[in-house]
């Protein structure tokens, strides 16, 4: 929000927010090692736990719960990069049971991975007009915690070699092009 402001006042604002990291896959959608990236990116934990489960902020009446990056974004990231386009959730606090894994997916049954940044750079993008992208490579799955299990090293190498292919692609994207 602050590099987005301060690029704003000094009349150069920036044409797209990229964020860009690890997270957690929903198995079998997002294996480990694959990449992810957001057509939707969605808080999951926004809102109040009722006696009849949870209400997300929206049907408290207030607040966003999801941003949605340009279609033709998404799909120029995704064939550039080989990445899996869907919904990533951010949260709060890392799923660390089966059980909250599944409540997950049954509220949000697009979901391929969860992080915890993509909505509050997402909301940051959305207050200056700017889109966003949220592009993740799977670093161990989502459920109970097995930190043997965890790859965040390839994730990273492959998050890396994601950007190299990155950049050409952004280059040749048309930010009118709302296909």
């Amino acid at each position: 929000a602050t590099a987005l402001t301060a690029a704003a006042l000094d009349g150069r604002p920036y044409t797209l927010v990229v964020s860009a990291g690890i997270a957690g896959g929903f198995q079998p959608m997002a294996p480990v090692g694959s990449l992810v990236v957001a057509d939707e990116i969605t808080v999951a934990d926004l809102g109040a736990e009722t006696a009849d489960g949870f209400l997300p902020v929206t049907e408290l009446g207030f607040g966003t719960v999801s941003h949605r990056p340009p279609n033709s974004l998404v799909r120029v990231t995704a064939q550039a990069v080989g990445a899996h386009p869907g919904a990533v959730l951010t949260v709060s606090t890392v799923t660390g049971t089966a059980a909250r894994a599944a409540e997950l997916l049954a509220r949000h049954p697009r979901a391929l991975a969860e992080a915890m940044e993509g909505f509050g750079v997402a909301e940051a993008a959305a207050a200056h007009a700017v889109p966003v992208l949220e592009i993740r490579a799977v670093s161990n799955p989502v459920g109970p915690r097995d930190r043997a299990a965890w790859r965040i090293g390839d994730a990273l190498a492959a998050l890396t070699e994601a950007f190299g292919k990155l950049a050409p692609a952004l280059e040749s994207w048309n930010p009118h092009d709302h296909r």
